[in-house]
């Protein structure tokens, strides 16, 4: 089966990223990342967008009904999700490194990984943010921390660092992660961001290939969602029933971009996704 893929935007975002999707905020959010910029997709299908930094990277809800931003070298926290975020705490100093992309736990700590702008091998973290704001490094070594999402079990984690071309799995505790382990390699492109299902299954953004797969939990490939434009960076389920699965897309350092590559897509699949995880701080 083949799905149909809707462009829900004209090409609004030269690096398109990190779609997150909260009622509490009215919908879908997501980043221009190398604008510093947040977009946010209103009900009657218009834009708005908000300047909070050199980079904006990826966003989450808080618990206590704010929201945090991750900017080029830490977090922006803010009160009110309309407002831009200015409470900053950076994480690291070195300028040749920046914010990539993340996600929480169910113990409400929020997972932010980096890369360092020429992709470094090695030279990015994953750092784990509890909910009083301390930060210790999750996964030192990684080349380019992208995607991180919880199962419904809330006891594992899909993780991807883009420059291994494969996803991995990750046991969640109280105290962290850990137990790193393949799960899925890719046979073409690079796993991007990706999103979890409610029965499970691994949703990715194959960057360089145009295409978001659906991994069963076992490793087997269900679908293969197509998407108009090669580089496809991020997923996120929303909607009211959670059955919209929302695609992000990047024109970044293409000579001759696909016309609508930088555009949002969405596509409707049978399985709801889980709500988004905030963070509890």
């Amino acid at each position: 089966m083949t799905r149909t893929v809707e462009q829900v935007t004209d090409v609004v975002t030269y690096h398109g990223e990190g779609p997150c999707w909260w009622p509490g905020w009215g919908g879908l959010r997501w980043v221009d990342m190398l604008a510093g910029d947040v977009l946010a997709l209103r009900a009657d299908g218009t834009v708005d967008r908000v300047h909070v930094g050199e980079v904006a990277a990826f966003l989450r809800p808080r618990a206590s009904g704010g929201w945090v931003v991750a900017v080029e070298r830490g977090l922006a926290f803010g009160e009110d999700p309309e407002e831009v975020p200015d409470d900053v705490q950076e994480i690291w100093s070195d300028p040749g490194v920046r914010m990539n992309d993340g996600g929480c736990d169910p113990f409400g700590a929020l997972y932010a990984g980096s890369m360092a702008y020429d992709a470094a091998e090695g030279a990015a973290t994953l750092y784990r943010v509890d909910p009083r704001r301390s930060v210790s490094v999750a996964l030192a070594g990684v080349t380019i921390s992208n995607g991180f999402a919880v199962d419904p079990t809330g006891r594992r984690a899909y993780y991807n660092d883009s420059a291994t071309g494969r996803t991995d799995v990750l046991d969640v505790t109280p105290d962290g992660v850990g137990g790193r382990r393949p799960f899925h390699r890719v046979p073409e492109g690079s796993p991007d961001g990706l999103a979890v299902d409610s029965a499970g299954n691994v949703w990715t953004a194959v960057h360089g290939q145009g295409v978001v797969l659906c991994v069963s939990p076992s490793g087997e490939v269900l679908e293969r969602v197509p998407v108009p434009v090669a580089q496809v960076t991020a997923c996120a389920f929303g909607g009211p029933d959670l059955r919209d699965l929302y695609v992000t897309t990047s024109r970044e350092n293409l000579d001759d971009p696909e016309p609508a590559a930088g555009a949002l897509f969405r596509a409707r699949v049978d399985v709801p996704g889980l709500p988004v995880l905030p963070f509890g701080g």
